[in-house]
């Protein structure tokens, strides 16, 4: 599996590295889940701004992502509005996403971002050259939350995220049978195997899907989602199991 190395985390080598959402409507509720987390162990935090309330106003935005890193100075942050099309919990115009995006970018107090590759090719392209002018990765994701595509079309999805220039591509389906889960780890193992260039991150979402949160590494997934206080989609395993699991799972690897 191909690495990226972020502060004091290895992607791609070893156990999942372990994500974990916080999803405060308020600032007070934001920093109340951080100092839950500061005594769990787990690898990235990522903020679902889209939850928070005033997410349209960018300096409150930035203050509160200050403190986050202030609060979890070691933790790798990963940014990410999630849409309302791909799950999200806000209807916003694009335009204001892609600014959103490209601000956080540029401010220094995050270290990744998360962008929808369905958004528009060329808007996609240009958040990841702000991105990378500043130092600043970037997952490109894609959420099908009522189906499981094709082996053919997840690996399509993928490697469009990585031709586009993505760090870490990300696909989220829906099973709804074994056979789909099933599918997404024969994709995952693919697209691994002959055409990734980067770390990729793939799951099976609910509880159907619970095995490609914890064997993802096994068939070439490098990150997976635990939640903490709350989850921010069906099927994320409370952090302190998905860690033990993952202990016990890969003691004895690398």
């Amino acid at each position: 599996m191909k690495t990226l190395s972020i502060k004091n985390i290895k992607i791609g080598a070893g156990a999942p590295k372990i994500i974990v959402p916080i999803v405060g409507k308020t600032a007070a509720e934001l920093l109340d889940e951080i100092t839950f987390l500061q005594s769990i162990d787990f690898d990235v935090i990522e903020w679902r701004v889209d939850h928070f309330n005033l997410v349209d106003d960018i300096d409150a935005v930035k203050d509160v992502a200050k403190k986050i890193a202030q609060l979890l100075p070691n933790k790798p942050i990963l940014f990410t509005f999630r849409t309302a099309n791909e799950g999200g919990v806000k209807p916003w115009p694009l335009k204001s996403y892609i600014e959103l995006n490209k601000e956080m970018a540029r401010s220094g107090l995050v270290d990744l971002i998360d962008v929808e590759v369905f958004i528009g090719d060329d808007y996609v392209t240009d958040i990841i050259n702000v991105a990378h002018q500043h130092q600043v990765l970037v997952i490109a994701s894609n959420h099908d939350f009522q189906k499981t595509p094709t082996k053919s079309d997840i690996i399509y999805r993928l490697r469009k995220m990585q031709d586009l220039g993505a760090d870490i591509p990300k696909i989220a389906v829906m099973p709804q049978t074994t056979d789909d889960v099933l599918t997404l780890l024969s994709a995952t193992t693919e697209m691994n195997e002959k055409y990734a260039t980067t770390p990729i991150i793939t799951m099976s979402m609910a509880g159907l899907g619970a095995i490609s949160r914890v064997a993802g590494t096994s068939f070439g997934s490098s990150m997976t989602f635990g939640a903490a206080k709350n989850s921010s989609a069906p099927g994320q395993l409370d952090v302190k199991q998905l860690r033990y699991i993952l202990d016990v799972l890969y003691q004895n690897k690398a």
